[in-house]
């Protein structure tokens, strides 16, 4: 099903001259001059003022005016006996115009409509439009800034304001409650603050009004009922609150009513029962309260009833048996109860997930019957761990971990752990168990959309991600998306969320400006609010990696995402929205017993345990013949001393890391151990330095290291951020530098053409060497701790991305005493 609604109705409103030359029509010197004007400011560079701009040729007007991408100036030549020609209306959709908003068409005295749709734009609105006598503006899917300007409401004539998917901001100016005409109003996904205007109630004439996704403020309003002619009224996620206004009751046009996820207290039911037009009604997590009135069977039109997360109770009328139109029934997230009608199956899509119906007239317990989806819908099964419609699931063994390859298929990533395979299909209230120990529950349907839905996707280029084949197909879902482990082991876990933005484009067109927006839910509560993909990571296209802590206490696990009517619907297309996720890594924060338990044979346990005791007496003797007894000891007992604030990492955090130490993540080797790359788990790059575990130098240099780094901090010194010390490993966490180290920049020659030395032109080289003087200056004199480092050499000073420098390796650096003025020290270093 679609419901999609044609956003530009205005656009074939004006008379075309094709004959203009016929006639001897032709536009005025100078409107042709403020239309070379308007290009310049707005970037349209393939206007060609060789011919008239009136007819029709040469890109003035496409032959193919495709929807969505139309390209026309518009002309009327009826003037002066049909001798002279007037722009009356600009449209350029889709054009990836990188310029601004023009000024300029305050020069065009006859111009009705401005259509600036999905392009690059930036600017505020310019003020002089007021003074034309436009129809239609409409600039959705922009860079555009600033408030609306007061001016604005001089504008009698307007009959459309389409300013969607903008950065505009600031109060809604009251001066717009003068637009009397005004029939379409668009705001959606913007930064607008403050109250609706009280002087909004005489904007009687509108029939289409979009405010969701900003950040106003106070109830809805009650001069909402006096929008008598309202057809279609959609506020998602826009920061009002409830309740809703006793009279909405009166708007009997409205054939679409889309109220989404209010702030404030709860709050009944709203009268609703003269809206005998409504095809889709969505009132979703608005706080309703009490039982579901028996009047909505009457709304006979009703296609779409989507009810979800609000807190309705008692049972399901039966005179919904009457909705002989509807196809999706969503009610998830409530308290309802009684026994499931006889005709609950009639819709093409029902979903009854997480309520308290009593179902007994199914014979075998089932979580999805036909198109029913009854997950944890059960008054018996319900809760976390219990969920009856999964009795019937028998758990082959207890399971220590969960990764799934969300929306694609079976892989292997993070060295050698194994994805499920999630590439099934779903749809808008669909229940699906996938793997042995998870399943799926999706929920929500793409309205505005004009095409299918879709439920997962896959990028079409190259990531240039590590472990990129889990990041090149991801599960989408309209609405809610949960992911639902059992068959687990009780115990603490980490959890794993893996996102890539794949849907937008990193380039400088629309397709770039789209915000995908979300909640992020672990075992039911709420652990991030307002989820952004692409600023999290950094880009588009860019993998992060968000970690949480699980306590799994009745053997289950459940991860769901939620679009809360925030960020941009329709860029790059119509229903590009709602929650998207790459994979899904879960992983105990203990030690998991052994598979086969204690079935190992006593006399063999006995073997082991005294053979272990004699390899460990050897082991001991051995290291006290070599003096090492006691060196690990004396590490942790000296870092325990230290008074630093650098983190600690566990090694199985720094091995999943470098891929398990793997040769290709090795960017270096010191003169204590070798230098690899990594990625922590939060995305993070870090280099890790291996200190030796045969050299005693060396342990000593890891503890130098540390209590001398952790107590500084300047731009010019690289930063540690932590250690880790276990088994026999001594490893030292520094950022990442990508240009490594000033000697390779100087000498180093390499046979890849890509990975040749560095072009280090003496501009650089001065600010290299400044940058070297800088660190120096800080340790000898400016930190709190006066170093001399002794080992400064082009080895030990890395280069970032931007090639500044920064000094390193602090293993042989000695406290020099406050009040020396010169220092002697033996030869150390190269």
């Amino acid at each position: 099903m679609s419901a999609f609604f044609p956003r530009f109705p205005f656009l074939f409103l004006f008379p075309l001259c094709f004959a203009s030359f016929a006639f001897g029509a032709t536009l005025q010197e100078d409107e042709v001059q403020a239309l070379k004007d308007i290009g310049n400011t707005i970037g349209k560079k393939n206007w060609d003022f060789s011919v008239d701009p009136c007819s029709g040729k040469s890109n003035w007007r496409s032959l193919a005016q495709l929807q969505g991408s139309e390209n026309a100036v518009t002309c009327n030549c009826s003037f002066a006996n049909h001798t002279v020609c007037h722009v009356v209306s600009i449209v350029l959709k889709a054009q990836n115009l990188s310029g601004s908003l023009p000024p300029e068409l305050v020069r065009l005295p006859y111009l009705q409509e401005i259509d600036l749709t999905l392009n690059y734009l930036n600017g505020t609105i310019p003020k002089q439009w007021a003074t034309l006598n436009l129809v239609n503006i409409s600039f959705y899917g922009n860079r555009v800034t600033g408030p609306i300007p007061k001016e604005l409401g001089n504008i009698t004539t307007l009959k459309s304001l389409v300013l969607e998917f903008n950065q505009l901001s600031g109060n809604l100016p009251p001066e717009l409650g003068n637009l009397t005409h005004l029939e379409r109003l668009l705001l959606t996904s913007n930064n607008f603050t403050g109250e609706l205007p009280a002087t909004f109630s005489s904007l009687t004439t509108l029939k289409h009004v979009r405010i969701g996704d900003n950040q106003f403020s106070g109830a809805l309003p009650n001069f909402i009922q006096s929008w008598i002619n309202l057809e279609i009224l959609v506020i998602q996620g826009s920061g009002l609150s409830g309740p809703f206004p006793s009279g909405i009751s009166i708007l009997r046009n409205l054939t679409d009513l889309r109220i989404t996820d209010l702030n404030g207290s709860d709050s009944p039911f709203p009268q609703l029962n003269n809206m005998t037009n409504l095809e889709t009604l969505i009132l979703r997590s608005c706080n309703i309260i009490g039982t579901l009135p028996e009047y909505l069977g009457n709304l006979t039109s009703l296609q779409v009833l989507d009810l979800s997360y609000n807190k309705l109770s008692g049972p399901i009328p039966s005179s919904f048996d009457g909705l002989q139109n509807m196809n999706m029934l969503f009610l998830a997230g409530n308290l309802l109860t009684g026994s499931l009608p006889q005709w609950i199956d009639k819709p093409d899509f029902v979903d009854l997930s997480y309520n308290n119906f009593s179902i007994r007239n199914i014979e075998q317990p089932t979580c999805q019957q036909g198109s029913v989806n009854l997950f944890a819908s059960s008054l018996k099964g319900n809760s976390l761990g219990n969920v009856s419609c999964l009795s019937n699931i028998q758990c082959p063994k207890t399971s220590y971990s969960l990764y799934i390859n969300c929306g694609g298929k079976l892989v292997t990533s993070y060295g050698n752990k194994t994805y499920d395979d999630d590439s099934g299909e779903t749809g808008p209230a669909r229940f699906r168990q996938s793997g042995t120990n998870w399943a799926l529950i999706n929920a929500g349907h793409f309205f505005d959309s004009g095409r299918s839905d879709y439920y997962k996707w896959s990028n079409t280029t190259k990531l240039a991600v590590d472990n990129a084949n889990l990041y090149m197909d991801a599960r989408v879902s309209p609405n809610s998306l949960t992911y639902y482990g059992f068959c687990l082991g009780n115990g603490n876990y980490t959890v794993n969320l893996h996102f890539a933005e794949i849907m937008f484009t990193d380039d400088k067109t629309y397709s770039s400006l789209g915000r995908r927006v979300f909640d992020i839910y672990v075992q039911r509560k709420l652990v991030v609010k307002d989820f952004n993909i692409a600023k999290e990571a950094g880009g588009v296209g860019e993998a992060v990696i968000k970690n949480f802590t699980a306590v799994v206490t009745s053997n289950a696990l459940e991860i769901r995402l939620y679009w809360a009517g925030k960020g941009t619907t329709s860029i790059p297309f119509g229903s590009v929205y709602g929650p998207l996720i790459s994979a899904i890594s879960v992983d105990p924060d203990f030690t998991p017993p052994s598979e086969n338990g204690n079935s190992i044979p006593v006399g063999v346990v006995v073997a082991i345990v005294v053979s272990g005791a004699i390899i460990i007496i050897l082991v001991i003797g051995i290291l006290w013949w070599k003096g090492c007894l006691g060196l690990k000891r004396s590490v942790a007992r000296e870092l325990k001393d230290l008074e630093s604030k650098t983190g600690l990492f566990t090694l199985r955090q720094i091995k999943a890391a470098t891929n398990n130490f793997d040769k290709a993540f090795k960017i270096g080797e010191g003169g204590f151990g070798p230098v690899y790359k990594g990625i922590l788990s939060d995305g993070t790059i870090v280099a890790v330095k291996q200190l030796s575990s045969k050299s005693r130098q060396g342990n000593r240099e890891f503890i130098n290291e540390i209590g001398l780094i952790s107590a500084l901090q300047h731009p010019c010194l690289v930063k540690l951020y932590g250690c880790c010390m276990e088994e026999d490993q001594l490893l030292l966490i520094y950022e990442y530098m990508e240009n490594n180290s000033l000697a390779r920049a100087l000498f180093d020659i390499n046979d890849e053409p890509e990975k040749c030395q560095l072009k280090l032109d003496w501009p650089t080289r001065q600010r290299i060497c400044v940058g070297i003087a800088k660190g120096l200056a800080y340790l000898h004199e400016e930190s709190r701790l006066k170093i001399v480092h002794r080992d400064i050499k082009a080895t030990n000073v890395l280069l970032d991305k931007d090639l500044n420098p920064k000094i390193s390796d602090f293993g042989l650096a000695k406290l020099n005493e406050q009040d020396n003025t010169h220092i002697s020290t033996r030869i150390a270093g190269t």
